[in-house]
Order: structure tokens, then C-alpha cells, then sequence
């Protein structure tokens, strides 16, 4: 009710407007991770089927990429569905393939990418994905496979374990064949093996949580040694511009001493 009457009143439009003139005084950050979270929690909240606040976080999803495009974020990196997301009741798998499938054919034809020049990609094992959203998401990166002004990368069927592993398995594939040898493996090297080497700075500068949740669950394990984090006790499906400008006014405000 609070949050209604605040927005009623233009508050929260003064306060979005001072807040993106204080994110702009400052360094924004450049590689932005989210983990979608809090879709079934608002959906039981506001008495819907569980479905149905993955239909709502999709939309939501939209917005923050806008919003991104608008403050010039150049990475932005979204968790959306884990491997260990199989595990749920297979109904609301399928729902959420649904849903992800709707939301692809949307960005598909989403001039956005075109205009600003979106370089889209998924990362985890999408062979795990039913066969005609992979045949989406290959269509989607291909149409972009030559834009390199933005980048979008869309974390389904997704864990950080499962990837250094896959790296991993890569890496013994190419000492097997002659490709490398051992002295070829460092830290700089091993990069190139994990799903995020298409990016200039596959290294978050900021990962986003919602939903009050205060852990990573498996989200670029390997990238995120140093990305500052911050946990918003909001629900996915009501994240709000506000939410995202108040996550880099944190960011600014942090001294990062990486790891010293």
C-alpha cells in the first residue's frame, strides 16, 4: 500500500531522477550480473500459480535490459535457470520453458538488438533445453553474432560447477590432441575454456540478488572472485529502476581493494 501511495504521489519519480543523476556523476560499472530470483515467492504472495510470476519476472527482465541500454552498461549477464532448476516438479519446468520460449521470439524481433548493436548469447549447457528453444537461441545468436557493443548473456540450464568442469574437459580434450601442453594452462588461459570467453570482461563488476536471498548459487564461480555484490530484498517481478540505480550507487560507493 505504502509503495502504491509513494508511487501515486511522484515520489518514487523524483527520487529515480536524483538517484540517476548521482549514478552518472560517478564510474558506472560495466559488467552487470543479476539472479533473477523471487518468481514463485511474489506469485503465492499475490495468490497466482507459481507459472505465472515467471511470466511477470520475463517482463521484468525486459525492462532491465532497457534500462541497462539506457545508463550504458556494456555486459549484462542474467541467471535465469539452473541445472538444478530440472529438480522442480516437471509441470513447472515446462512452464518455465514456455515462458522462456515466449520471451526469446520476443527478443528475436527486438530492434533493440539491432539498433544498440546486442551481442546475444547463452551460456550453460542448452543442450539440456527442449529442442525448439534451442533452435531460438541459435537463431537469436546468430542474427547478432557480429555485434560487439553490447552484450547480453542469458544463463540457462546454468551452474558454475558444470562449467569449470566443462572447462575442464575441454582442456584434457586439447592436451590429448597436441593442441596445448601443459605449461600452455594458467589462469589467463583457462579463461578462454569457460563458457564466458566471447566477452571482452567476462568479470561482473556488480552482481544483483533479489528476493532477500544472500548467496551467489553456483553464478560465475570462477568470474565473480572480485565482483562486488549486492542483495535487494525485493521480489524479481517488482524490481524496479530505482532498485537497479540504488545497486550501482552501492557499487560506487565501495572501495574495491580485489582480494588485498
Amino acid at each position: 500500500m505504502l509503495r502504491g501511495l509513494l508511487a501515486a504521489t511522484g515520489v518514487y519519480k523524483i527520487y529515480e531522477k536524483w538517484l540517476l543523476n548521482q549514478v552518472k556523476s560517478d564510474e558506472m560499472p560495466q559488467h552487470i550480473g543479476v539472479i533473477l530470483d523471487g518468481n514463485r515467492r511474489w506469485a503465492s504472495g499475490h495468490s497466482l500459480p507459481k507459472w505465472e510470476g515467471h511470466v511477470w519476472g520475463g517482463r521484468r527482465a525486459e525492462d532491465f535490459l532497457e534500462w541497462c541500454l539506457e545508463l550504458g552498461i556494456q555486459t549484462v549477464t542474467a541467471y535465469v535457470f539452473s541445472t538444478e532448476n530440472f529438480q522442480r516438479p516437471q509441470k513447472e519446468v515446462e512452464r518455465i520453458f514456455d515462458v522462456l520460449e515466449q520471451e526469446a521470439k520476443r527478443l528475436e524481433s527486438d530492434g533493440r538488438l539491432r539498433e544498440k548493436r546486442v551481442k546475444v548469447k547463452a551460456i550453460g549447457r542448452t543442450e539440456l533445453l527442449p529442442k525448439r528453444l534451442q533452435e531460438l537461441i541459435a537463431n537469436i545468436e546468430d542474427r547478432t553474432r557480429s555485434h560487439d557493443k553490447h552484450f547480453l548473456n542469458i544463463a540457462v540450464a546454468y551452474g558454475g560447477r558444470a562449467e569449470i568442469v566443462d572447462a575442464a574437459r575441454k582442456i584434457a580434450q586439447d592436451l590429448d590432441r597436441g593442441k596445448i601442453s601443459l605449461d600452455d594452462i594458467d589462469e589467463e588461459s583457462f579463461r578462454n575454456y569457460l563458457y564466458t570467453a566471447h566477452l571482452p570482461n567476462p568479470y561482473p563488476d556488480l552482481i544483483i540478488r533479489t528476493s532477500g536471498e544472500e548467496r551467489l548459487s553456483g553464478f560465475l564461480l570462477w568470474q565473480s572472485a572480485y565482483s562486488e555484490l549486492c542483495f535487494l530484498d525485493v521480489y524479481w517481478p517488482e524490481f524496479r529502476k530505482i532498485d537497479l540505480l540504488r545497486a550501482i550507487r552501492i557499487y560506487q560507493k565501495r572501495k574495491r581493494t580485489y582480494g588485498r
